[in-house]
């Protein structure tokens, strides 16, 4: 494989950026079942083109792209938990990660994966979460082959199908001398 260049995204990318999402859910969710006017459709599309700017724009998210000869082929976001009822202080969240359907299978996914652990440990947080189609097989093994568990949580997703959450324990993060002296004490 040529050499891939992953780098944080930036406003310029959104075009690429949105093109790779676009065709991973038409590859993902079109393998599902659902019709592709319901996966692409000019309401979503102006809500896709917000949605990834927001989070570019972010302090708090951090959003990749993974580029092989300058062109996108990979992307991924994350950043703290969506639902105000996880613990922020202890969990952080992937959104996101895509690969253009061509490039499956290439490690690109695994190393956007791998940047979003290195996210947990920059931020010191113990616990990933996320949230995968149900019937994205391929995903769901993905995430399964990286440490991901189900955690019994679910949400609606389109045509009467569901959004399973997983969570991935890693390490604990280190301890604050704080901490430390609090322990020794």
């Amino acid at each position: 494989m040529n050499r891939m260049e992953v780098r944080e995204a930036t406003l310029a990318d959104l075009d690429e950026i949105i093109d790779v999402h676009t065709q991973a859910r038409l590859a993902y969710y079109g393998a599902g079942g659902l019709a592709s006017d319901s996966i692409v459709n000019p309401t979503l599309a102006r809500e896709q083109r917000a949605g990834w700017a927001a989070a570019i724009e972010s302090p708090r998210k951090r959003v990749l792209c993974a580029a092989i000869e300058g062109r996108t082929v990979g992307i991924a976001a994350m950043g703290p938990p969506l639902s105000g009822e996880v613990d922020a202080d202890a969990v952080g969240q992937l959104y996101q990660i895509h690969v253009v359907p061509g490039r499956w299978g290439k490690g690109i996914g695994s190393r956007l994966h791998g940047l979003f652990v290195r996210y947990l440990e920059d931020v010191s947080l113990s616990t990933g979460l996320l949230e995968v189609w149900e019937r994205n097989k391929r995903a769901r093994a993905f995430y399964a082959r990286h440490g991901w568990k189900p955690d019994g949580e679910f949400r609606a997703g389109p045509d009467n199908s569901k959004y399973v959450s997983m969570r991935l324990e890693s390490s604990p993060p280190p301890a604050t001398s704080t901490t430390l002296h609090a322990r020794e004490a």
